[in-house]
C-alpha cells in the first residue's frame, strides 16, 4: 500500500513538472510571438525538433516503410495538426495565457464528443452533460456580447477543435500505423507548409531568438519525457488531470512577464471546463471496458511540432535491450 502511494505521488509530481515545463515552453512561444509570425515560429520549432526525431528513428528497429496504411486518415490528421500549430501559436501571441489555456482545455471535451461518430464510443448522459457544461464554460470565458472577440479567440477555438480531431484519428489508426509515419508526416508537413509561407512573413533572427527556438525544442522534449515517466509510474486517472495545473502557471507567468491579470469570467469558465474534464476522466476510469479516448490522449493539444508522446514512449520501449 505504501509503495502504491509513493508511485502515485511520483506520477503526479512527474506530470506536474511536465506541465510546468510545457507552460514555460508556451512563455517562450509568447515572447517570440511579439516579433515573429506563427508561421516562422512553427518552422523553426520543427527545424530544431528534427535532430531529436532523427536520433529516435535511427534507434527504431521496426522493419517497414513510410507509406501510411491509412492514407486518408493520415492526410486528414496531418492537415489538422498543421492548422493546430499555427492557430495555437498565434493564440498564445495574441491572448492572455490563462485565457488561451482555458479555451484549449476544451480539447478533451471535444475528443469525447468526436469519439462518438469516429470511434463508435458510447457516451452516457452523465458524460454528455459534462461535455455540454464544459462547452458552456468556454462560452463563459469568451463572454460573447460583452467581450470583443478577436482573431486570437477564433484561433484558440479552431486549434482546440483540430487538435482534438487529430488525437481521435490517432486513437482510430494508431495501433496499426507505424510510429515513424505518425512522427514524421505532421512534422514534415509543418516544415514544408511553414517554409512555403516563410518568404512572405520572414523577420531577421537575432542570436537570442535562435536561443528561444532552441529552448522550445529542449523544453518540449524534456516535458514529454517527464510525461512518459508519469504514465509509467501512476495511472492515467492521476496523471491526466494534472494538465489543468497549467492555468496556475499561466496566471503566474502572465502576471510576471506580461502584466496580465485574471478576469472573473476566465476564472469561472476555466473552473467549469476543468471540473467537466476531470469528471469525464473519472467516469472513463470507472469503465475499464470503454475506449477511453480522453485517458488515451496523453499529451497536450496535437500540433505536430514535436514528436507524439505515445510514439516516443513506444520507441523508447522498443529500443530496450532484450533480456538474455
Amino acid at each position: 500500500m505504501t509503495i502504491a502511494r509513493n508511485t502515485t505521488a511520483q506520477g503526479a509530481l512527474f506530470s506536474l513538472a511536465a506541465f510546468g515545463i510545457f507552460s514555460t515552453h508556451d512563455v517562450v512561444v509568447k515572447f517570440l510571438g511579439s516579433s515573429f509570425a506563427p508561421f516562422q515560429i512553427v518552422f523553426f520549432s520543427v527545424l530544431f525538433g528534427f535532430p531529436v526525431v532523427t536520433v529516435m528513428l535511427m534507434r527504431d528497429r521496426t522493419d517497414g516503410n513510410l507509406r501510411p496504411r491509412y492514407p486518408l486518415w493520415t492526410g486528414l490528421r496531418t492537415m489538422a495538426q498543421v492548422v493546430t500549430s499555427v492557430c495555437v501559436f498565434y493564440a498564445f501571441s495574441a491572448l492572455p495565457m490563462a485565457q488561451t489555456y482555458a479555451i484549449l482545455f476544451a480539447s478533451p471535451l471535444l475528443i469525447t464528443l468526436l469519439a462518438i461518430p469516429m470511434l463508435g464510443e458510447k457516451v452516457g448522459w452523465q458524460r454528455g452533460l459534462a461535455v455540454i457544461a464544459g462547452l458552456l464554460g468556454v462560452m463563459v470565458v469568451l463572454k460573447p456580447g460583452s467581450t470583443d472577440l478577436s482573431l486570437g479567440h477564433a484561433a484558440a477555438l479552431v486549434g482546440a477543435c483540430t487538435g482534438a480531431f487529430a488525437s481521435v484519428v490517432v486513437r482510430k489508426v494508431g495501433r496499426d500505423e507505424r510510429n515513424a509515419v505518425l512522427l514524421l508526416y505532421p512534422m514534415v508537413a509543418n516544415f514544408l507548409v511553414m517554409g512555403a509561407a516563410l518568404p512572405f512573413v520572414y523577420q531577421p533572427i537575432e542570436v537570442e531568438h535562435l536561443g528561444g527556438f532552441f529552448m522550445m525544442a529542449v523544453l518540449g522534449f524534456c516535458a514529454a519525457l517527464l510525461q512518459i515517466l508519469a504514465y509509467r509510474t501512476a495511472s492515467a486517472v492521476i496523471v491526466a488531470p494534472m494538465q489543468y495545473s497549467q492555468i496556475i502557471w499561466a496566471a503566474f507567468y502572465g502576471f510576471l512577464f506580461f502584466g496580465e491579470s485574471l478576469t472573473l469570467n476566465t476564472v469561472i469558465g476555466a473552473g467549469i471546463i476543468i471540473a467537466s474534464g476531470i469528471f469525464i476522466v473519472l467516469r472513463e476510469d470507472s469503465k475499464p471496458g470503454s475506449e477511453t479516448p480522453v485517458l488515451s490522449t496523453r499529451g497536450r493539444y496535437a500540433q505536430g511540432t514535436l514528436p507524439r508522446l505515445g510514439s516516443i514512449a513506444r520507441l523508447m520501449k522498443r529500443t530496450r535491450v532484450p533480456a538474455e
